[in-house]
């Protein structure tokens, strides 16, 4: 049990209940429209497939966790309802539209939001002042990527991670299990049922130390 988890301060919104998921509803429709190619679904997640991605994180460990596609915002506010006090959440997102609501609506000096590539998360880690992530998750819709950035990013992934940490994907095809399979040392898999639709689920660790393993083969 994490012992941080009732003493963190939840993230504050602005709305609650039905307006919020109208106004989410709303937002992640018209970002759909917009960038129909960066949208994994026109549905949110469920609060099932939630709980399960987030069920394998230390969070006692955790200072900081990055959130590649954040969207409207349906896995960050339950990341920051489990975050410990002094933990962070960069959230990344190539669309502003999504980058303007969770700045406007999320009030918790833990979460940043960031807009740019989730290529380009070293450089977002540093700048935060972090010299590694513990948990990246990702909504990206990698099958609808170029298959060089998508290879980018999960290899930049598995860069910035530090040992023990977990790449995290909920996706409707296994193209993110796969390059995840190809990069990290240990996969563990999953199938939300209940989410519409079903997706997979996918925590790559980071069992190695890349320079170490560079050093010691010298």
């Amino acid at each position: 049990m994490n012992t941080n988890k009732l003493s963190a301060s939840p993230a504050r919104r602005h709305s609650t209940g039905w307006r919020r998921f109208g106004e989410q509803a709303a937002i992640f429709f018209r970002g759909f429209l917009e960038h129909p190619g960066m949208v994994a679904s026109v549905v949110p997640s469920s609060r099932a497939t939630i709980d399960a991605m987030l069920a394998k994180v230390d969070w006692d460990r955790c200072r900081l966790f990055v959130e590649y596609g954040p969207g409207v915002g349906t896995f960050t506010t339950h990341i920051l309802d489990r975050l410990p006090p002094d933990g962070r959440l960069l959230a990344i997102d190539t669309n502003a539209r999504f980058v303007d609501y969770l700045r406007e609506t999320i009030d918790d000096p833990r979460l940043e939001v960031v807009l740019g590539s989730a290529a380009d998360v070293e450089g977002f880690v540093r700048a935060a002042g972090h010299p590694c992530a513990d948990y990246v998750i990702s909504g990206l819709p990698f099958s609808s990527l170029p298959e060089a950035v998508a290879e980018g990013i999960v290899a930049a992934t598995y860069r910035v991670m530090r040992v023990g940490g977990a790449f995290m994907t909920y996706q409707f095809r296994p193209t993110a299990r796969d390059l995840t399979q190809a990069q990290f040392e240990k996969v563990d898999t999953g199938l939300a049922l209940f989410n519409v639709p079903p997706c997979l689920l996918a925590w790559g660790w980071k069992h190695e130390d890349p320079l170490a393993a560079r050093e010691a083969a010298e």
